[in-house]
């Protein structure tokens, strides 16, 4: 994708008779995506108007922040994932520390924990997880965790160590609200993804119904996790729109208030509205 095919959201033509609602992807792995400008027209066509694009490692983070710089809708973040973690060095942190000069960086991560696949020892995820923690207060931006048998860890982490007073997100949740509460009690917001459309996701969406309405995210993790009734494709942020559905439902309101109060989180969390603003979009 070069910048002669840029995607600029105030230079798309909108249909007069289509009806849609603002709507965010807070974690979509854009750079992972094939026909980019095809994927960013129809989520723009559906009501995507921002997307956090996520990094997972040096390389990725690199592209995230060019594509971010030419799309206007895009925002990007810098970090390593924990299957990535024992790349995580001093010198990919300072790295790092030079990317957040770029305005479109709102975020560090994905970082966090990883203890089904264990493609890092234990121990060295925690190291890159701790690493990014650091970075993130420094930087005083919110972070971007993955979690995934690994709440007790992550969770006295996360009590242990001092957070940026952004705070941060947990995304594509996959618990009940118990184990949200944890999350919330310290202060983070809970992003919801495909998985809670799935038939057998009855305890994710108890906690989607449950959870306070000014800590909801919602997410695609393009091109993973593709939301019920196109599992068998490659997820993208155009689907964004069936997360906010279920999530409207079990909690008994509108797509257009979720969609909104979404938004609106995510705006708070990642600082979208003033980048945007500044931006002139």
């Amino acid at each position: 994708m070069n910048s002669k095919g840029s995607l600029r959201t105030k230079n798309i033509p909108i249909e007069s008779d289509v009806k849609t609602e603002m709507l965010t992807d807070s974690h979509a792995h854009l750079v992972s995506l094939e026909n980019l400008q095809e994927v960013l027209k129809r989520a723009y066509d559906e009501g995507v108007r921002k997307i956090v694009s996520i990094a997972s490692d040096l390389e990725s983070s690199q592209n995230t922040i060019s594509l971010a710089n030419r799309e206007e809708v895009v925002f990007a973040t810098v970090g390593v994932h924990p299957h990535n973690a024992s790349i995580t060095n001093p010198q990919i942190i300072g790295e790092f520390r030079n990317l957040l000069n770029n305005r479109k960086v709102v975020a560090i991560g994905e970082t966090g924990l990883d203890y089904y696949y264990m493609n890092s020892e234990r121990e060295v995820q925690i190291g890159s997880l701790v690493r990014h923690i650091k970075l993130a207060r420094e930087a005083n931006l919110p972070i971007v965790l993955h979690v995934r048998e690994a709440e007790s860890d992550l969770v006295a982490i996360l009590k242990r160590e001092s957070l940026s007073d952004r705070g941060g997100v947990i995304h594509c949740f996959t618990g009940g609200y118990e184990t949200a509460r944890k999350y919330l009690e310290l202060g983070f917001y809970i992003s919801f993804s495909g998985i809670v459309t799935f038939k057998k996701s009855e305890e994710i969406r108890d906690a989607a119904k449950k959870i306070p309405k000014d800590k909801i995210l919602i997410e695609t993790d393009s091109p993973y996790l593709t939301p019920e009734p196109f599992r068998r494709r490659a997820n993208e942020p155009a689907y964004v729109k069936y997360i906010a559905e279920t999530i409207a439902g079990v909690r008994g309101t509108s797509f257009e208030e979720i969609a909104d109060i979404t938004t609106a989180n995510a705006d708070r969390l990642f600082g979208l509205e003033r980048i945007s603003t500044v931006a002139g979009a």
